[in-house]
């Protein structure tokens, strides 16, 4: 029976495979240049659709390359380069971009459809760890992705050079999104679904309670009245107005608490003296998310949410941010 490795021998391994890795990627960066910038101005110059393949590891590095470019603004997907030589080369046009990865730089099924491709008139970024083979001299962009050793103790199992083009696509997708300046509305309409979604997309206007079923009283009420109305409201708070019906201010259990501590019986006094006279607000336009991070910059539980005009147009708590999935 074989000897199993002790514990320490697996971490160390582990250290060993981390190490390698993390090195292959920072040697990229010592390594672009020209050819970096040539390839994402031939994709920002592109009239198609980005089309990323490979076989293999490759292959699955190439799936994933794809999938970030389409969720970061540039329009892209997957074709595997062993069904791209049985008829999915239909999928490519001349106005598109193919860009091919092989470590090798020789593998037969991407060599076979190169040609193809740039008969019609596409172009090719290719990624590879040898600039040398055949696929680099085809190449209209090249991008060195090689590396000194893979992780794999054997030095054959693609490891750290998957790695290492699965970086250099992620390079190429980040510095395509600034290019296009590719902002965060723009990412919210690529990932609707999910928490993703909800934080991106939600806005107050969506999670506030409107002003009709906001608890509102006015200045003069006396405070048992007003905490009535707080408790029908069920928001830990009212909304104050003053005579002359606009916004004065917010009462809260906070001001509640800290008012019977400084007065004792408060039943025959008016709650406009002890409302927050400039309270936390935020206009309805403005993301879930944002108002979450206000509230938990000020410590606020609640936040009143005012119109361009100045008038009340509803109110959230946390609460509310919650059962919305914001939070």
């Amino acid at each position: 029976m074989a000897q199993v490795p002790n514990s320490g021998t697996h971490l160390e391994m582990a250290r060993r495979v981390l190490r390698i890795e993390a090195d292959a990627v920072t040697a990229l960066a010592g390594r672009l240049g020209t050819e970096f910038d040539r390839a994402v101005e031939l994709i920002l110059a592109c009239h198609g659709r980005v089309i990323v393949s490979g076989i293999g590891k490759s292959g699955h590095i190439a799936r994933k390359i794809a999938a970030t470019m389409a969720s970061t603004g540039t329009p892209a997907f997957f074709v595997h380069a062993a069904e791209a030589v049985h008829g999915d080369l239909g999928m490519i046009t001349r106005d598109d971009v193919l860009i091919a990865l092989s470590n090798s730089g020789e593998n037969d099924e991407l060599l076979t459809i190169v040609p193809l491709v740039k008969r019609q008139g596409g172009r090719l970024i290719a990624i590879t760890g040898n600039p040398q083979s055949s696929l680099a001299k085809e190449a209209d962009v090249h991008l060195d992705a090689r590396v000194d050793e893979e992780a794999c103790p054997l030095n054959l199992a693609p490891t750290a050079s998957t790695t290492a083009a699965l970086a250099l696509g992620d390079a190429l997708a980040v510095a395509l999104l600034d290019a296009r300046g590719f902002g965060a509305e723009d990412f919210a309409r690529s990932h609707p679904g999910g928490a993703l979604g909800r934080k991106l997309l939600t806005h107050v206007r969506d999670v506030m309670r409107p002003a009709a079923e906001v608890p509102t009283v006015d200045e003069t009420t006396l405070v048992p009245a007003a905490l009535l109305a707080m408790t029908r409201g069920g928001m830990g708070m009212v909304a104050v107005r003053d005579a002359g019906g606009r916004l004065a201010g917010i009462f809260t259990d906070g001001d509640l608490r800290r008012a019977m501590e400084k007065l004792g019986d408060l039943r025959a006094l008016q709650v406009g003296g002890m409302a927050t006279r400039t309270p936390r607000t935020i206009e309805p336009e403005r993301l879930a998310v944002e108002a979450v991070e206000m509230m938990e910059r000020h410590k606020v539980n609640q936040l009143l949410v005012v119109a361009a005009d100045g008038q009340l147009a509803g109110a959230l708590n946390m609460h509310d941010l919650f059962r919305a999935k914001v939070v």
